[in-house]
């Protein structure tokens, strides 16, 4: 994928991302009610999930954006696969 066209899907991401974020009510008519976070996560759940999903997908598009993938990925879940030791090749003389 070019410089370019990355640039521009990372922030039309980050465009929705912050669109459902600011206007978090529109999308809740346009796609309705989250069951499933109303009854978890208590009194406006649905606002809130749409607020967290909006947050995640503006995160997302800066990391696209800017080609950061493996940085994030290394600092957050790198540590739970670490890298295999090298194995280092003998010079016999």
């Amino acid at each position: 994928m070019g410089i370019l066209t990355r640039i521009l899907i990372g922030f039309g991401l980050a465009a929705v991302g912050i669109f459902f974020t600011i206007r978090t009510r529109t999308i809740i008519d346009m796609f309705g009610n989250v069951d499933w976070a109303d009854r978890n996560l208590g009194g406006g759940g649905t606002s809130l999930f749409y607020k967290f999903l909006g947050i995640l997908v503006t995160l997302i598009g800066f990391v696209v954006a800017t080609n950061m993938w493996d940085a994030l990925l290394q600092g957050t879940i790198g540590r739970l696969f670490p890298e295999p030791p090298r194995r280092v090749q003998q010079v016999e003389e």
